[in-house]
């Protein structure tokens, strides 16, 4: 599923990974910011709870975003790839301002989703303005290549990480979520060893990355995110690694933003705020 024609348009929607247990009732920072960009207390906003097991998620955060102070914000309940294709959910969203994509299982957004016409009109509705958020395996989903699963661990090796066609909104990132307390900085090098052209996005929990039209991003949230540029790799051994051995990879770019941060994907410039 390759990324929309048009990821380089001024009038593209953001793009919002989100690294997973967001803050939700004190100062739900993060959540109050992607009110704000889809238009405030009048906005329409669409919530996918595909990913998730469990039957309350998308009702939760439709009682969430209300208390935000959103009236129109629906749960579409789309359980299977039939379901993707009824016109009362793509209606919805082609008259929303933003999608908000939950946690649970990346695989279940891709297998459901993936090739659809709700993701379809995701990715056209994204290129004219649509905003879209995504936690934890919401925010995996969207990049064209997804991390669908893989292991702990500080060091790279060939069989670390699991990667599978994610949503497309973009091609110029990987991303990984709950990074610094599932330890995810091996599989997140993993992933770039296969595809050295992308950056790489590590979100801690409570942490987003508002990715801009043109793909520029500023950090909002309480914890860390981490980049990593492997635009000036100069070596990699993954070519002749075995499965479970150690991958070498030399000359890789690694930055940490906190709150304010921002990174420039044109000059791969990154600054503190």
């Amino acid at each position: 599923m390759s990324p929309s024609n048009h990821t380089d348009n001024a009038n593209r929607g953001y793009i919002i990974p989100i690294g997973g247990a967001e803050e939700k009732l004190h100062n739900p920072e993060i959540l109050d910011r992607f009110v704000e960009i889809c238009g405030g207390k009048s906005a329409r906003i669409a919530i996918i709870p595909t990913a998730s097991e469990l039957e309350d998620t998308g009702r939760n955060y439709e009682k969430l975003f209300r208390k935000l102070g959103i009236k129109h914000a629906k749960v579409l309940q789309m359980l299977t790839r039939e379901d993707c294709h009824q016109s009362e959910f793509t209606d919805y969203i082609e008259k929303s301002d933003g999608v908000f994509m939950t946690g649970g299982n990346q695989l279940r957004l891709s297998t459901t989703l993936g090739g659809t016409p709700v993701a379809q009109i995701i990715r056209r509705r994204n290129a004219s303005g649509l905003h879209v958020a995504g936690t934890s395996a919401g925010a995996a989903f969207m990049p064209e290549h997804m991390i669908a699963g893989g292991d702990e661990g500080c060091t790279p090796t060939p069989a670390m990480v699991t990667l599978a066609p994610g949503l497309g909104l973009t091609n110029n990132f990987i991303i990984d979520q709950h990074f610094r307390q599932r330890d995810r900085i091996g599989r997140l090098l993993t992933a770039l060893a296969y595809n050295p052209f992308a950056i790489g996005i590590g979100l801690d929990e409570d942490t987003a990355a508002f990715i801009r039209p043109g793909d520029d991003f500023e950090v909002v949230g309480s914890g860390g995110i981490t980049v990593i540029d492997p635009t000036t790799l100069s070596y990699s051994s993954m070519d002749r690694a075995r499965r479970g051995d150690p991958v070498s990879l030399i000359d890789v770019k690694l930055h940490i933003l906190i709150a304010g941060g921002r990174f420039e994907i044109k000059s791969r410039k990154a600054t503190a705020e």
